[in-house]
C-alpha cells in the first residue's frame, strides 16, 4: 500500500473526510527522527492496508495544517478517526508501540470478524 502525501490542499478530503482511520506522520525532511519513523510508517500502512490509511505531512512545504492541529515538535504521529478527536504520540516511536497507542489491533480484529471500521 503505499503512504499518501497530503497537501494543505487535500488534507480536509484524505483525512478529515476519509471512510477509514488514518495514521498521519507530521513531518520535515530536516528532522533526522523523523527518517527513523518513515520504516514505520510503510510497516503500519503494508500491515493495516484496507484497514487503516497511512499519510504523511510534511509541515515545511504545508504549514497551514501544522498551525490548525498545533504541531509543535516532530516527528507527530497522528492518528484521525471519523467522529473522534485525533490522537497523537511525539517522537519516534516503533510500529508496535503506534499500534498499541492507537488501537490498531482491534481494528485489525473488527475487520477480521466482519465488523464496520469508521
Amino acid at each position: 500500500m503505499a503512504i499518501k502525501h497530503v497537501t494543505d490542499a487535500s488534507f480536509e478530503t484524505d483525512i478529515l473526510q476519509s471512510e477509514r482511520p488514518v495514521i498521519v506522520d507530521f513531518w520535515a525532511a530536516w528532522c533526522g527522527p523523523c527518517r527513523l519513523v518513515a520504516p514505520e510508517m510503510e510497516k503500519l500502512a503494508e500491515k493495516y492496508e484496507g484497514v487503516v490509511d497511512v499519510a504523511k505531512v510534511n509541515i515545511d512545504e504545508n504549514p497551514a495544517i501544522a498551525g490548525a492541529f498545533r504541531i509543535m515538535s516532530i516527528p507527530t504521529i497522528a492518528f484521525f478517526q471519523k467522529g473522534q478527536q485525533p490522537r497523537g504520540v511525539v517522537g519516534f516511536r516503533p510500529a508496535d508501540q503506534l499500534e498499541a497507542a492507537f488501537g490498531l489491533g482491534e481494528l485489525l480484529a473488527a475487520k477480521a470478524d466482519g465488523q464496520a471500521i469508521a
